[in-house]
């Protein structure tokens, strides 16, 4: 699929070989659950406008809500399907009677039937890119679920197949069994892990797109959050650890050094974080996330920012590898995930 986005000033990005989509896409997770409460009827205006100004990448996933955001992204889509490439993702498992039950099945049935599923929540035919959300080898191997998405590339059923949050080990295994066009990771100012892991430098040669998901450091580095007590009693980020003790008052320090950056930049802290990951290479394609428009427009403005080596110097001097304080959120979400 050759999405084409509607015209803006949004320019486009290559996501493996199949899929040519905006500069970034809209991470959808927090519009179901997560962040505190959700408003069905600002998500979808957010939605209509994502699409209006261009971008053309949506991820979701079954497990977010569960099945609430496909659902509410089937229902934005309806009569323009054509208009945006759609990422969404299975092996996880949630049960909406029982949301304390959690789980990972990577086995062949489950990929299937999940597929199917997913097909009839979106309303359409094929998903432009269909992702392992999470891999567990005592729930199959590798290439069993990885065979299984091939299958039903052949079938019409996906376009293309990502893996989310794996090592360069199974990054590489995955890749022999089908050719991969996405790899989705934690990836910002203060969780660089991809670059020394060997995962980015593995898509690179490979000419595998990278998502990065948090590249605003779960709303972190916008500098709204300045006590721990600013996140609802319900917000996942009260659960990890650079949110918590003294980790949060650390990582405050990072965000006061990125907003002086920013403020020399006469850009906001978010669209410097933004712009940052970007300049990062053409095969990178972030997928912030956010259910307001004026922080989307933010955003999609960050997608104009360039910044020259000199800056780029700058900014990688005040933030190496290892800045955060507190462990990667996939790593202590691990629990959640039934890891």
């Amino acid at each position: 699929m050759n999405t084409t986005p509607h015209p803006s000033s949004l320019s486009t990005r290559p996501l493996g070989p199949a899929l040519n989509v905006s500069a970034i896409g809209l991470g959808c997770m927090g519009m179901s659950e997560f962040y505190g409460a959700t408003d069905d009827a600002r998500n979808l205006r957010t939605l209509d406008h994502a699409l209006e100004q261009g971008i053309t990448l949506l991820d979701t996933a079954d497990c977010y809500g569960p099945f609430k955001n496909e659902e509410l992204l089937g229902r934005a889509l309806k009569g323009r399907r054509d208009r945006v490439a759609i990422a969404t993702k299975c092996g996880i498992i949630r049960d909406p009677a029982d949301p304390t039950r959690r789980g990972v099945d990577n086995r062949r049935k489950y990929i299937r039937a999940c597929c199917e599923a997913s097909l009839r929540r979106l309303q359409i035919d094929t998903i432009d890119l269909y992702y392992l959300h999470r891999h567990n080898p005592e729930s199959a191997p590798i290439e069993e679920a990885v065979g299984a998405m091939s299958e039903l590339v052949a079938e019409g059923k996906i376009r293309a197949i990502g893996v989310s949050e794996v090592s360069v080990q199974t990054l590489e295994r995955a890749h022999r069994v089908h050719p991969l066009s996405a790899l989705q990771s934690e990836y910002s100012l203060w969780s660089r892990d991809p670059e020394t892991d060997g995962t980015l430098a593995f898509c690179r040669e490979h000419g595998i797109g990278f998502v990065p998901y948090s590249p605003i450091g779960r709303g972190f580095l916008s500098g709204a959050i300045k006590r721990f007590e600013d996140l609802a009693p319900d917000d996942a980020r009260r659960h990890v650890p650079r949110f918590q003790g003294d980790n949060f008052a650390k990582n405050l320090e990072i965000v006061t050094t990125l907003k002086q950056l920013a403020e020399a930049r006469g850009v906001t802290a978010v669209q410097l974080a933004l712009a940052w990951v970007l300049a990062q290479g053409r095969e990178i394609i972030p997928i912030p996330g956010t259910t307001r428009i004026a922080h989307l427009d933010e955003l999609i403005a960050a997608t104009r920012i360039d910044l020259s080596s000199a800056e780029l110097e700058t900014i990688d001097r005040a933030f190496p590898v290892g800045t955060a304080s507190g462990h990667r959120y996939y790593e202590t979400m691990r629990p959640f995930l039934g890891r």
